[in-house]
């Protein structure tokens, strides 16, 4: 992988005591909605607990929706230069029968595709100032005014008009906000890369893997530049309680479930086998569907993975983070009124709310993986259906119909 030729300017010696907008976090949520907001004139600074470029766990499958965030900020052209490109999603069921969906897809690397969109919004405008660490905010009568950092062994508070929390799944600065509604993730990954350059041209899709091995979750294949493979595994609902009360992660090895990936799909096998692994597998938390943690509180408002920005079913959340991001942008440019600012980004989070809701219902398939052989088997025999699946990935059709009683009649029957 050929990381991008221009590192970020420098952090800056010493944070500002003052700013209009403190985004807290460089991901994709926190860089789109720097770039908007810096876009539009505001003195934004953008901190990140991490120096770039740097790696994030994650799958680094871009769908649609997430190749439209980029053109609305910019930056598809940059992204497409180094992405690889993809043209169908493989679902394969556990009879080991496959259907390929087709999309608009691709492959980068978190590393490389963070770093374009933390640069975008340095281009707008906004500083960066990296390592930093949330700590806490800065409150006055209830209201958030800014945070409290940390920042070169030493703590800094930054008093800013707005906070723009997008810190990731680990909920310690949610937390620390008073803004966690549940301290769980709604789900765990594990995930390696693996160099392989005799599957290159083999393995061309997005494969996504369901086993009754692998009950609860799903394993997948992505290609991504440089004869490289982004290989793992994940369950979905892990802060579902059982009867027992453990929740699923508390019952299942991460590792294990990774292994038995490996064992029931052939091309998994081969690529551990006869590849070579870069450093380690990583696992991480992931929050889903929107919920998890309240959206806003006077003087701050949430973004990205922090609000719960990934698809239960899929995992992917890169799209709507930026989404997110830039809605929270939006939000603030709306006045100086909190409730005014409040009321209008939660507008924007309800209108992305029940597309989270219809994947909550298609994430049974991660439980049930016999329903992925059903759609599986239909979709092999119908051109009707397997548009209705490209629908689904680019989000002009109903994921969840598919997997309520009414959607597997039709399955069955259209």
């Amino acid at each position: 992988m050929t990381a991008p030729a221009a590192h970020p300017a420098p952090s800056s010696p010493r944070l500002p005591s003052h700013c209009d907008v403190l985004v807290v976090g460089a991901g994709p949520a926190g860089s789109a909605a720097a770039q908007k907001l810096a876009a539009q004139g505001l003195d934004v600074l953008l901190v990140d607990q991490h120096d770039f470029p740097r790696d994030k766990i994650c799958g680094d499958g871009l769908i649609p929706d997430t190749h439209a965030a980029f053109r609305r900020l910019g930056v598809y052209d940059e992204v497409a230069a180094l992405a690889t490109p993809v043209r169908h999603v493989r679902c394969v069921g556990p009879r080991g029968k496959h259907i390929d969906i087709p999309g608009q897809l691709s492959v980068l690397p978190r590393k490389q595709l963070d770093h374009i969109l933390v640069r975008a919004a340095q281009r707008a405008g906004a500083v960066l100032a990296t390592p930093v660490k949330f700590e806490a905010p800065l409150e006055e009568n209830g209201r958030v005014v800014g945070a409290r950092l940390k920042h070169g062994g030493e703590q800094h508070e930054v008093r800013a008009r707005w906070t723009v929390l997008a810190t990731g799944a680990v909920p310690a600065a949610l937390m620390a906000a008073g803004l966690c509604e549940r301290h769980t993730p709604s789900g765990v990954a594990l995930r390696g890369y693996v160099k392989h350059d005799g599957l290159v041209g083999r393995i061309t899709q997005l494969q996504i893997v369901w086993h009754p091995r692998m009950r609860g979750g799903y394993g997948w294949i992505f290609p991504a530049p440089g004869g490289l493979f982004n290989i793992g595994a994940g369950l979905t609902g892990s802060h579902i309680q059982s009867r027992s009360g453990k929740g699923l992660r508390d019952s299942v090895n991460l590792k294990d479930f990774f292994q038995a990936f490996c064992e029931v799909y052939a091309p998994a096998r081969e690529l551990m086998a006869g590849g070579q692994l870069q450093g380690e597998l990583k696992g991480a938390p992931l929050r889903c569907s929107l919920i998890g943690a309240r959206w806003s509180r006077p003087g701050m408002l949430v973004a990205g993975e922090a609000a719960g920005s990934t698809y239960a079913f899929s995992g992917e959340g890169i799209g709507k983070a930026m989404e997110t991001g830039m809605l929270a942008a939006d939000a603030v440019q709306q006045g100086t009124d909190d409730a005014v600012v409040q009321a209008h980004y939660a507008q924007g989070m309800r209108k992305l709310k029940p597309q989270f809701d219809l994947y909550e219902t298609a994430s049974h398939v991660n439980h049930h993986p016999w329903l992925a052989d059903l759609v599986i088997w239909r979709g092999r025999r119908s051109p009707r259906i397997l548009n209705r699946l490209s629908g689904v990935l680019e989000e002009t059709q109903n994921p969840g119909r598919l997997f309520t009683f009414s959607g597997l009649t039709k399955l069955l029957f259209e």
